[in-house]
């Protein structure tokens, strides 16, 4: 590894402007941030059974291996630019940094149209789980709309509370659900599996990878990962955040990677290979996919987890609510002060949080919500799976724009020369992602689960935000705000030392 000290340039805020809370978070509360925006539960719960049911059965562990390839190689290049560019806007500066000004500003339009509508999305699938709570432990009819009213309101409280209180109280929702999820597995493990045993060969072998759908099973296994690049997002806010981001995103692919692998093999070695895939195609008819991991989980604890999972289910997707509010927020902050949007924006309270730009991504969150509420929609079989295809699609395409942008960037800037960081895996991960794009659109009816109409026009609405917003971004109040956001006016330079 070379580590001959060179110049860099970190992007910061100017002096004069207001900056997010310095040294608030560190690894793992970044971490924390990144595995609840997994919702984990919500993740295994609601992909898993899909994937085994229509995708690639017993080798679905292998797709959740081969994604988390993908987004490892893609994480290489993400964090070698993140030790030279340092922002609330992450993907909108990174793409900007390399590919240029319209560039930059057509991802931060496509990264906002992601974040609120996984949000949106979120609010759903959460309206209906608590809505269902309600009626089963206390007899309450509660309409789910009206739950998902009332915690955005409680999600813009705790996202102007602070970052540091919004960290602990994912900390305590992450660890639960993983916590059950992660004692069935290793249980099952020294089990010895189920009744055709461990059987690795029938989930990891090449064989088991291609048989079935595999792209099926790819989409949704890269569905299950959204959001761990928000370890750049919290850049600003953490300590020492050189290093601090780095170990964040590794630690956040890796854990992601071998839970979601692990858990899946868990599952279907519970059940047996050879019938797992009928298992989770019978949970999918009978209206209820979480069946298929709620079942396994309740047999071998006992019952009482059927009490138990719903409400951690409901908190998996709380706490997913409340780490995309303030990714979304941020982005909102981060174009303000860069001119793009009102200077509002990014107003700070006396907690130096973006309450400001957080009550425009509640606002947003509930025009969302509100047409599928009046229009009387399911909102798991329309909000949650419409938005949730919407955001996959958007997100993955910023994964390609910034591993092409971090090429660029160091091809001309030379600040850092190792050829795997800064050529070699962002190519790599340029492949993996627009393969994964392909193969998104390719299954995008399935992902959305609706008809191919609907898949069509809501495919669309990605490439035209990033169309639109480029448009935007060359009109003259744009150029203005651009040069009045030059590196030259607004960066603070840091000549400590070059990469680690």
């Amino acid at each position: 590894m070379d580590t001959t000290a060179v110049p860099t340039t970190v992007e910061a805020p100017a002096a004069s402007r207001t900056g997010l809370k310095r040294n608030a978070l560190g690894a793992l509360g970044i971490l924390f941030f990144v595995l609840s925006a997994q919702a984990p539960l919500t993740g295994v719960a609601g992909a898993v059974p899909i994937a085994v049911a229509i995708g690639t059965g017993p080798g679905t562990p292998a797709a959740y291996a081969i994604a988390g390839l993908i987004v490892l190689l893609f994480s290489v290049g993400f964090v070698a630019m993140g030790r030279y560019v340092v922002d609330a806007g992450a993907f909108y500066t990174y793409i900007g940094k390399g590919l240029g000004r319209s560039a930059g500003t057509g991802s931060a339009g496509v990264a906002l149209l992601a974040y609120s509508t996984i949000q949106g999305s979120m609010y759903g699938l959460y309206g209906s789980v608590v809505s269902g709570l309600f009626d089963r432990f206390a007899g309450i009819t509660v309409q789910w709309w009206v739950a998902a009213l009332v915690t955005m309101a409680v999600v813009q409280v705790l996202g102007t509370a602070g970052i540091e209180l919004g960290a602990k109280v994912l900390a305590v929702f992450v660890l639960a659900e993983f916590s059950i999820l992660l004692a069935f597995g290793v249980v099952t493990f020294f089990k010895g599996g189920g009744p055709e045993g461990l059987a690795p060969a029938e989930s990891f072998s090449v064989s088991a990878a291609l048989d079935g759908a595999p792209g099926v099973a790819l989409v949704f296994a890269l569905a299950s990962m959204l959001g761990f690049e928000a370890t750049a997002i919290y850049g600003e806010e953490a300590r020492d955040p050189r290093k601090t981001v780095p170990r964040a995103t590794y630690l956040s692919v890796a854990v992601i990677t071998a839970f979601f692998a692990f858990t899946s093999w868990m599952l279907i070695s519970s059940y047996g290979a050879a019938e797992s895939g009928a298992a989770a195609g019978e949970a999918l008819e009978s209206g209820d996919s979480t069946a298929f991991v709620f079942a396994p989980v309740a047999d071998l604890f006992g019952n009482w987890t059927n009490d138990v999972l719903p409400f951690l289910l409901a908190t998996s997707l709380f706490a997913g609510i409340l780490a995309f509010h303030n990714s979304a927020n941020r982005y909102f902050f981060s174009l303000s002060r860069d001119g793009l949007l009102p200077r509002r924006l990014s107003s700070l309270n006396r907690r130096q949080s973006p309450w400001v730009a957080g009550a425009v991504q509640t606002a947003t969150a509930v025009l969302l919500v509100v047409p599928f509420a009046v229009a009387g929609k399911d909102p798991v079989l329309t909000l949650f799976s419409w938005f949730s295809g919407i955001a996959v699609l958007a997100i993955t395409l910023l994964y390609f724009l910034t591993s092409l942008s971090v090429v660029v960037f160091f091809r001309r800037e030379r600040l850092d020369t190792r050829p795997w960081n800064t050529l070699i895996a962002p190519l790599l991960g340029a492949v993996g992602t627009a393969g994964a794009i392909w193969l998104i659109l390719e299954n995008f009816t399935t992902l959305i689960g609706g008809d191919s109409a609907t898949a069509t026009w809501l495919a669309v609405t990605v490439p035209t935000v990033l169309l639109l917003c480029v448009g935007l971004s060359r009109l003259p109040y744009a150029r203005r705000a651009a040069a009045r956001t030059e590196p030259a006016a607004g960066a603070a330079s840091d000549t400590t030392a070059g990469p680690v």
